[in-house]
């Protein structure tokens, strides 16, 4: 008993040498010291920066500085987290944006660096007397700048306003600039910056930049098309990407933070924003390995240097408001070229003003190069959680009066259709072979949305009914299982019904669902094996918007997003909940939308959009009818085709819908394909008059309709109509 009593003492002497006890220790700092501040309104990052100051050396010394050493398990892990941190700043960045306000986000990128460091430079090296070298460092830290407040006006709904996406794209600009600027003062302060410096480092970088941004996308794309469906092998092919792009920046003699930061500029095209991939990616970054070098840093930190004297707080004093100040001004200057609002200016410089990520990282080089001191490190850490705390209250109050200014001058259409539902109800019952149905689902869905998906099996009710139910709910289970990395809950439904389209039509106004979604793939016919019957005997009792998928490439194969929509769709009362989709996907997917259809289809799809602010270049291409597409469209077989088409008795419905599909498959037969058949729902005002049927009506009108349009064909002649929509 003395024995184990003796062990267990042992174990517990400070600093702790169990790496098991050290690794549960900064666990529960992850989990709790974020709860704790939480009720004092101080930001995770610097409370995760405090916890690590406090376990360190040089406080209570829980952690000893062996583990800070380069053959340290917290020097793993925290070189993990600062490559993670880079990776995910190359990755969350919206490239769309950027191109759209390219010139205004180079001015204020250009601006929001070059004034912070010549401002930080004259401060460092003539007020302060640092060190030429640590001066052009510490101005670099100056220059760059994380979107820390972004959460908060994402809140208010105003990631799109112009404002916010000229900061994102500076963003692009003085984060490389920074990170070039860091490889060249870590190479001169090792002395080797001469000539062959410069020949090695242009020679070396172009190499790199081939090797990421020409061989890894093809790679990449192989990749993920041929392990569309294993997630979690997606995973550690991308954790493989970062970690060998940061050896080859490192052997290219620049840092690794840069390899790092390339790998998320490469892989930000190839992976949706909106997906289980993303998500992994995002949870297990910012749950385990960027906390461990938060902490880390926390470590190295000597709050000791701030009880020997003011001159430290001084220096801490100055660099604060200087650097707050050379961001202010940045925005300043931006506001009086592009005579941009005050609201704007404020909004740029709240989000620019907040110091901490790339920061970090610069610090910590520079401090593991012995070119800055422990007083730097520690001025930086009172410099991020002032320059913090100051981004969330300007962002806070100049997002509010924003948004209160754009409700007053309309600038939204508030007539426009938008989602209230967004429910997608999707109709399978397995889930091999049905993958990427439900990432297809995940993309077009809302991620603000509770339980925005029902999986539902629909069984048919005969002696085998019950067994088949207890069957059922293990397949449901391994769906909920596969996807569980993504943060949206999944709801699973078993049934039964004696009518397997009564039973999806059934269940979609139990769950009152917008859309429900089916596979159809072409090839193993899997609608009538599911359903029991064709298209139409599933759209003549469910009257919901429904979703005919035939998917059998990767998502990241899609070159274009091909719309084809007939005249007069956009008058059906579900038009919006399907455009919305359409906007969405092609965001997540990153790829070019191009919409077939009239001009007064494409002026409210564009409304569509900004409505539900998604805003996406859109190449439009005029057609009259739905048989003008084959005569208009250049064959791709990487694009992947949607088609809204239309119900019979519907205001859009003409007779050529019929044999749209079964010509669209023949022209296009490698494409992916999704067919859109929007709701016939009534308007409950006129409920009480659905038992009278205008199909007889209809068909007159159709029958006239397509001998107007076959004498016309007659008169004109192809030649005379190809020139005409010319």
């Amino acid at each position: 008993m003395d024995d184990f009593i003796k062990h267990l003492i042992s174990e517990f002497q400070l600093p702790l040498t169990n790496p098991v006890l050290v690794f549960s220790l900064l666990l529960f700092i992850i989990l709790l010291s974020p709860i704790l501040l939480r009720r004092f309104r101080i930001p995770g990052i610097i409370g995760l920066i405090i916890s690590g100051l406090l376990i360190g050396p040089h406080a209570f010394g829980l952690i000893g500085e062996n583990a800070l050493k380069s053959e340290g398990s917290i020097k793993l892990f925290s070189t993990i987290g600062l490559l993670y941190i880079m990776f995910m700043a190359g990755l969350e960045l919206d490239l769309k944006q950027f191109k759209k306000y390219l010139n205004k986000s180079l001015t204020f990128g250009f601006l929001t660096f070059i004034l912070p460091f010549i401002l930080g430079y004259n401060i460092c090296h003539y007020i302060l007397d640092l060190p030429k070298i640590s001066s052009l460092l510490v101005a670099s830290m100056f220059s760059t700048h994380t979107l820390v407040a972004y959460p908060i006006i994402s809140k208010y709904g105003l990631s799109k306003h112009p404002s916010v996406s000229i900061t994102v794209g500076g963003t692009i600009l003085t984060d490389t600039a920074v990170l070039i600027f860091l490889a060249i003062i870590s190479s001169s302060a090792k002395g080797n910056l001469d000539s062959s410096f410069w020949i090695r480092l242009i020679t070396s970088l172009t190499i790199f930049s081939i090797i990421m941004f020409v061989g890894v996308p093809k790679i990449t794309r192989w990749f993920f098309s041929k392990l569309d469906s294993e997630k979690t092998s997606q995973y550690i092919f991308v954790l493989s990407v970062v970690f060998f792009a940061a050896f080859l920046a490192e052997t290219a003699g620049i840092e690794p933070i840069i390899g790092a930061f390339a790998a998320g500029l490469v892989l930000n095209r190839l992976i949706p924003h909106n997906s289980v991939l993303m998500n992994r990616i995002e949870f297990i970054g910012n749950s385990l390995f960027i906390p461990f070098f938060l902490i880390s840093v926390g470590m190295v930190v000597d709050y000791r240097t701030f009880l020997q004297g003011t001159w430290p707080l001084v220096i801490a004093g100055v660099l604060t408001v200087f650097a707050i100040f050379s961001k202010w001004l940045a925005a300043l200057v931006t506001q009086l070229i592009f005579k941009m609002s005050v609201l704007e200016r404020q909004i740029m410089f709240g989000l620019s003003t907040s110091h901490a990520a790339a920061t970090l990282a610069i610090i910590m080089v520079g401090y593991n190069d012995k070119i800055l001191d422990i007083n730097i490190v520690n001025v930086t850490i009172l410099l991020i959680l002032f320059s913090c705390m100051t981004a969330s209250f300007v962002i806070e109050n100049a997002g509010k009066k924003l948004l209160i200014h754009i409700n007053e001058i309309g600038d939204v259409d508030l007539n426009e259709t938008k989602l209230r539902n967004q429910h997608i109800m999707v109709s399978m019952n397995e889930l091999k072979g049905n993958e990427s149905l439900i990432d297809f689902s995940l993309m077009i869905s809302d991620p603000k949305v509770i339980n925005p998906i029902s999986i539902v099996s629909v069984y048919p009710n005969n002696e085998k009914a019950e067994m088949m139910i207890r069957k059922s709910r293990k397949s449901l289970e391994e769906i909920v299982k596969h996807f569980s990395g993504y943060e949206a809950k999944l709801n699973t439904i078993a049934t039964i019904d004696y009518n397997l389209s009564s039973g999806i039509a059934r269940v979609s106004k139990e769950l009152v669902a917008d859309i429900v979604v089916i596979n159809d793939n072409r090839n193993t016919n899997i609608i009538k094996r599911m359903v029991g019957d064709d298209r139409e005997h599933l759209m003549d009792v469910c009257d919901k918007t429904i979703f005919f998928c035939h998917f059998e490439k990767s998502t990241i194969s899609y070159s274009n997003l091909i719309v084809i929509a007939p005249p007069l769709c956009e008058l059906e009362n579900s038009f919006a909940i399907w455009a919305e989709r359409v906007f969405r996907l092609a965001k997540e997917l990153n790829i070019k939308l191009h919409l077939y259809a009239t001009d007064t289809t494409n002026d409210r799809f564009l409304k569509v959009g900004i409505a539900n602010k998604i805003e996406l270049p859109v190449k439009f291409i005029e057609i009259q009818n739905l048989d003008d597409f084959f005569l208009l469209y250049t064959k791709n077989e990487k694009d992947l085709i949607f088609s809204c088409l239309a119900r019979k008795g519907a205001v859009s419905y003409v007779s050529e819908i019929d044999s749209f599909t079964g010509k669209l498959e023949k022209a296009c037969p490698e494409n992916d394909t999704v067919y859109v058949f929007p709701s016939s729902e009534i308007n409950p005002s006129f409920s009480s008059y659905k038992d009278v049927s205008a199909a007889p009506l209809a068909a007159g009108v159709e029958t006239i309709q397509k001998i107007g349009r076959e004498v016309g064909n007659i008169l004109t002649g192809p030649a005379n109509r190809k020139r005409k929509r010319k």
